[in-house]
């Protein structure tokens, strides 16, 4: 095993969990699904161009930095969002395969993820994310829970015909789940962070779809492309500022200690940041 593998050289490539993370994580998840819909209605192979070399554009950016950089971290959640809802998307759409398939498939591929991850490196702090390996394996986890939450949301806005509104209700009050569990009841922070993570593309996709889609389908018809450009207005702005302020950088105390030496936990895994 090579020796970038096993010690800390560099700051963590992945922010700190702040109110800011959460809220700029629900806004790319309602941005990608309402971004994905408006292209895929003009044009399904040009929507396929866009997301997947967007993304793998991004991932390219963002693994060429040494660091934490808002922009090009944002950016790959951003095209991630587009990338995921586009394949469980596809999925069901060209293979007619129903959305409770879809959900089972891509949680089952989530945990196989979480499973060779925590395998290989024996946690899944985002405080641990500083080689090569480690940071892959935290985008393949967030690609699968983007796929997966698009997948769940739709089975209960139309398997389910929850509608979107009520869809937002019903992952809304899932989300109290982690967050009692990890305030009141001791649970592990990273086991409750990334069930909230999870949990906030259901929540960001169902609100997305609840403004932009038609009265006849639960929406409020604001329109996907309406929906995508003012989310991509406020993505701009927030990231600015993130960019800006410097917000949600790790500390960097203890580079070059021993992968074993991390503390594998998130800390303030679902807190705002106390500053």
């Amino acid at each position: 095993m090579s020796d970038t593998s096993t010690r800390r050289y560099l700051a963590t490539k992945v922010p700190e969990i702040t109110l800011m993370f959460w809220v700029l994580k629900l806004l790319t998840t309602g941005m990608g699904e309402a971004m994905s819909d408006f292209m895929g209605d003009h044009s399904v192979p040009i929507a396929a161009v866009v997301g997947i070399s967007g993304t793998l554009l991004a991932l390219r950016l963002q693994l060429s930095q040494k660091t934490y950089k808002a922009p090009y971290y944002w950016f790959v959640v951003m095209m991630i969002a587009v990338s995921g809802t586009m394949l469980a998307d596809a999925i069901h759409d060209g293979a007619s395969i129903p959305y409770p398939v879809t959900t089972i498939g891509f949680g089952l591929f989530t945990a196989i993820v979480f499973w060779r991850w925590y395998r290989s490196e024996g946690t899944l702090s985002i405080h641990t994310i500083d080689t090569r390996r480690r940071e892959l394996y935290y985008w393949f986890a967030v690609f699968g829970s983007f796929a997966l939450g698009t997948a769940a949301g739709d089975m209960t806005a139309t398997t389910l015909n929850l509608g979107f509104f009520h869809s937002i209700l019903l992952f809304s009050a899932i989300m109290l789940i982690p967050l009692l569990g990890w305030w009141r009841f001791n649970w592990n922070p990273i086991f409750a962070f990334w069930f909230a993570y999870i949990d906030t593309r259901p929540i960001g996709a169902s609100f997305s779809d609840w403004f932009s889609k038609p009265h006849n389908i639960t929406g409020l018809n604001f329109g996907d492309g309406h929906t995508s450009g003012v989310a991509l207005i406020v993505f701009i702005m927030l990231v600015g500022w993130t960019t800006l302020s410097r917000h949600g950088i790790q500390d960097k105390g203890g580079d070059a200690l021993p992968s074993h030496a991390v503390e594998p936990h998130l800390g303030p895994a679902l807190a705002p940041d106390p500053e």
